[in-house]
């Protein structure tokens, strides 16, 4: 299943080539796999490939949230050119109470792309996802471009509104089931059973 972000936070269109997200069977997990343009703005994070980064948010990043939107509780997953990720585990808006937990993760720039490959355990994911929205962040200061693949639509729009990647409410209908197939049943996770 394959998705292009054609759209920045507030529905204008990109104006470079879309990134795109694709997602498939991994082993014991999804597999999700980001092509991108390669902007090399911000510059790399300090921290090494392959490790957890906090605030990976600042930096060149493609993100992906899983929701159960009847509890509120989601998976937040943030992937850079330059190898470092950042998983976050979320009940309630906003409200992380796991964050920087392991991912295996992998990257390569190539000229003005790159891609990403990074395998997501079904531990990390709520039970009940139904929803999902991703996005891409590059640039600095003023040319700072924040893009959504369900941005906020015009109409919905407010003034001095900016961007809030945690708006449930545009979220829309997923399935991992759509992926992994109808008979396919998530595993439990203790990672949710206190939330």
């Amino acid at each position: 299943m394959e998705f292009s972000i054609q759209h920045v936070w507030n529905s204008d269109p990109v104006d470079h080539q879309p990134v795109r997200i694709r997602f498939s069977p991994g082993d014991g997990s999804l597999r999700m796999e980001v092509c991108a343009p390669f902007f090399a703005d911000p510059p790399a994070p300090a921290g090494p490939p392959g490790q957890p980064f906090p605030g990976l948010w600042d930096y060149e990043v493609v993100e992906s949230f899983f929701l159960n939107s009847s509890s509120e509780r989601y998976l937040e997953v943030e992937v850079c050119p330059h190898g470092q990720h950042l998983v976050l585990l979320l009940s309630g808006k906003h409200h992380a109470f796991t964050q920087q937990v392991p991912l295996s993760f992998s990257a390569v720039v190539t000229g003005n792309r790159w891609k990403g490959e990074a395998l997501i355990p079904w531990s990390y994911f709520p039970p009940g996802v139904d929803k999902m929205n991703s996005y891409a962040i590059h640039g600095s200061g003023s040319g700072r471009s924040y893009e959504a693949l369900y941005p906020v639509p015009p109409e919905d729009l407010q003034p001095g509104q900016g961007p809030d990647f945690h708006r449930l409410e545009y979220f829309q209908p997923f399935s991992l089931q759509s992926i992994m197939g109808e008979g396919w049943v998530q595993p439990e996770s203790d990672l949710w059973k206190n939330t």
